[in-house]
């Protein structure tokens, strides 16, 4: 798999699960995006920045896959920014960079056990993007390209 990975596409309805169920709010890119991936890159859990129509930029933390705790049929990139928003941004332009990965996927016995392993990834990918070599990202040409 080769990092970074730059991706953008219109955020669109998910399963509603990120707010109500786990308390960590999600948006989702289209499935052309998702489609668009590269073979090799795997399911899991990564880290990076993320911009809504070209906004401030954000660490973010992203799963990609079939999220086996709920049995999805459909694979799914699902970006949790490490900001409070004040509403939804449904139809708005999502960019992200992707710089790392933290964990596979993987399924859980019970919600609280996913939800303790979000807050850890959570926590790793505040640590990581403050790494010198991660930093920069947050003022890539990417995210300034209108």
């Amino acid at each position: 798999m080769v990092l970074p990975h730059f991706a953008k596409g219109e955020v669109v309805k998910g399963f509603s699960r990120g707010s109500k169920d786990l308390g960590c709010p999600t948006a989702n890119l289209p499935e052309e995006v998702v489609n668009n991936l590269p073979k090799n890159f795997e399911t899991g859990v990564y880290y990076g920045f993320a911009s809504v129509d070209s906004g401030e930029v954000y660490k973010m933390v992203m799963s990609v896959g079939w999220n086996p705790f709920y049995k999805n049929e459909k694979k799914s990139m699902e970006v949790h920014i490490l900001h409070e928003f004040e509403q939804d941004f449904y139809g708005k332009e999502l960019r992200v960079v992707v710089l790392g990965y933290l964990r596979p996927e993987k399924n859980f016995n019970s919600l609280d056990d996913l939800i303790k392993a979000i807050r850890d990834d959570i926590n790793q990918a505040r640590l990581k993007l403050d790494l010198p070599e991660f930093i920069s990202y947050k003022t890539h040409k990417f995210f300034l390209d209108k």
